[in-house]
């Protein structure tokens, strides 16, 4: 392993996470909004404060997971079990602020100049990370020490700010990193281009490569810590002469988290078995169950309990949740239940969490991980997005929370896409299906089944031909996208609509109907590798989705399991029945489990 000098700043970033369902904005006289950056925690509180060292801090600790002896010029610090730490304080702060998938950055004007001091040993890299604040003394002394020590090698990170100084040493490295068109490294230099999405390596005398990675971005890690993450790590890999660097630095970065980065041997060893999606996956679909879906999030669940006159709180929540998870001989019915972040962490009446209260009756705990719906912008609809169209968010931090999740104990994801409009324009369907794909690539990667769900809105008017002809044209996009991101489709549940027409259609559709025309199309553009499909009820009544799921069965066989995976035509009747009153609880149960059996019911042929 080689010893590397790292010349940057440790910054110390402080996240706060701001409560979106508070308001963090106060109003001034000319009606503008300001932060109220004292943070007075009574009136604008924030859920969670995190203080962690970036900058060189992090070039330092991923160099170290390599197994490489790192220093910082001019800072007293060390990378052990615990992390970095550092003796004495940063003379570098920056806020960032976040609110959903929104941040704000507040930094210094001022920033500490970067030290550089001739090593007394024997260094083999100099590596100018991307904090680095470079004065031409300083630049000037790296450049005399290179002169005299020639078996040192420089690498540089070319930042937006592209200082002469920075620019001096630039041009000298033997590995320059570049993120924006104000420097161009020669054609004699190795070099490393860094964007939101990509990573490109071209080292001389090799065939250039390049990759696509996912990081965790607002209100998790900054993109400029990604940056500074896949740096050290490709450094790290060319100083330890790797052969898979970029696959590395895509592990090293998707992985990462703020408490730190992992060692090597946790990215390429598992503990344990290694995690059978298929298996996972056919069990979530096996006959005669279904699926609960018990993942409404705090929107849906407070218009619910609205309607019922159900106060709207994390207990009444608790309650209700419990009362579907406890019916009697639940593992008979279903094989799954999707859960809600809040669901995960809440316990049973018998004081277990509710992942491993399900987990030992033989059900399988997933979990919903997108963050809901965003309506395109006027850039999207210019380039062929219809107004009003909408997207699902939450891939920015989907890689780390998928791997808490596994680790505690979950084993299935879903994310939904909602087409609202129908038809949909092709912008919406291609971008939706790239967003299922990216998302269920990452769940694969984390130890999770994915459940794919684009749904098309039965809240409209369109006809059952017309909801044949889109929801086929869908999911042809879906699998293609699927299939470029090598996703393992024998670890794949799709959850989709059924055929029909929609609510305000002025013709209805009859469960023939239904029947007949969401097997053929299911048939027709389903491949037969997927490990089952599964309905979601989508707004139907309690009567009329169990109807048309035993006419879809009726019109098998099929290549893959077919079955239910309903939230409210399973759930509608035990809240109506339950009215917020544990009186009521036995009877809500009773009404679950009429419910249940019904659909059990349904899915047998006669």
């Amino acid at each position: 392993m080689s010893n590397i000098l790292v010349v940057g700043n440790v910054i110390n970033d402080i996240y706060l996470r701001l409560d979106e369902q508070k308001n963090n904005f106060e109003q001034d006289e000319a009606g503008r909004y300001w932060l109220d950056v004292c943070f007075d925690e009574q009136t604008y509180p924030y859920f969670r404060r995190t203080s962690v060292y970036s900058g060189a801090a992090v070039s330092m600790e991923v160099l170290a997971k390599f197994g490489h002896d790192v220093e910082i010029s001019g800072v007293e610090a060390r990378v052990d079990e615990n992390g970095f730490s550092l003796s004495g304080t940063p003379r570098n702060f920056r806020y960032i602020i976040s609110r959903g998938s929104e941040a704000a950055y507040l930094t210094s004007e001022e920033r500490g100049e970067s030290k550089f001091f001739s090593p007394l040993r024997r260094i083999d890299w100099i590596f100018v990370d991307r904090s680095a604040e470079i004065s031409s003394k300083v630049a000037q002394e790296i450049v005399a020490f290179l002169a005299i020590a020639s078996h040192v090698k420089l690498a540089v990170y070319a930042t937006s700010e592209m200082t002469l100084p920075l620019k001096l040493l630039a041009d000298r490295a033997d590995l320059v990193f570049v993120d924006n068109d104000e420097y161009t490294p020669s054609t004699e230099q190795n070099a490393c281009y860094i964007s939101d999405s990509m990573i490109k390596l071209n080292i001389k005398g090799e065939k250039p490569q390049k990759i696509k990675y996912s990081a965790k971005r607002a209100g998790e890690m900054t993109h400029l810590t990604a940056y500074s993450i896949i740096a050290g790590a490709v450094v790290g890999g060319v100083a330890s002469e790797r052969g898979d660097i970029l696959e590395m630095a895509k592990k090293i970065v998707e992985t990462a988290s703020l408490d730190g980065v992992k060692k090597l041997d946790q990215l390429t060893e598992k503990k344990g078995e290694k995690v059978n999606l298929s298996e996972i996956a056919q069990a979530m679909v096996a006959y005669p169950k279904g699926i609960l879906a018990a993942d409404e999030s705090g929107g849906s669940t407070a218009k619910k309990f609205a309607a019922a006159g159900i106060v709207d709180d994390e207990r009444h929540r608790r309650d209700y949740r419990n009362i579907l998870f406890t019916v009697p001989e639940l593992e008979k019915y279903v094989n799954g239940v999707i859960l809600f972040d809040e669901t995960t962490r809440q316990l049973a009446d018998n004081g277990q969490n509710f992942v491993q209260y399900l987990t030992g009756l033989g059900i399988i705990p997933g979990i919903k991980v997108d963050q809901g719906l965003e309506e395109v912008s006027e850039e999207e609809i210019n380039q062929g997005a219809y107004a009003g169209e909408k997207w699902t968010r939450g891939l920015e931090d989907l890689a780390q929370r998928a791997h808490d999740y596994f680790t505690r104990g979950l084993r299935f994801a879903k994310w939904r896409a909602a087409f609202e409009i129908v038809p949909p324009s092709e912008f919406a369907i291609t971008k939706n299906c790239e967003i299922l794909a990216n998302y269920a690539r990452i769940c694969q990667e984390n130890g999770l089944v994915p459940i794919v769900e684009p749904e098309v809105v039965y809240d409209n008017d369109y006809t059952i031909e017309s909801c044949a002809e889109v929801t086929g044209k869908i999911l042809d996009c879906l699998f293609e996208k699927l299939c470029e991101k090598e996703v393992d489709l024998s670890g794949v549940v799709l959850k989709c609509n059924m055929v029909l027409a929609g609510k305000k259609s002025e013709r209805q559709s009859i469960p023939e109907e239904v029947g007949e025309a969401t097997a053929r199309v299911l048939k027709e553009h389903v491949p037969e590798e997927v490990a089952g499909v599964v309905f979601l009820s989508g707004g139907q009544s309690v009567e009329q989705a169990t109807e048309n799921l035993h006419a879809v069965i009726e019109n098998g066989p099929f290549p893959w399991p077919v079955t239910f995976s309903f939230a409210r035509a399973l759930q509608d009747p035990a809240l109506e029945a339950w009215k917020g009153n544990n009186e009521n609880v036995e009877a809500a149960r009773e009404a679950m489990l009429s419910r249940l059996k019904a659909n059990q019911e349904a899915l047998m042929e006669e």
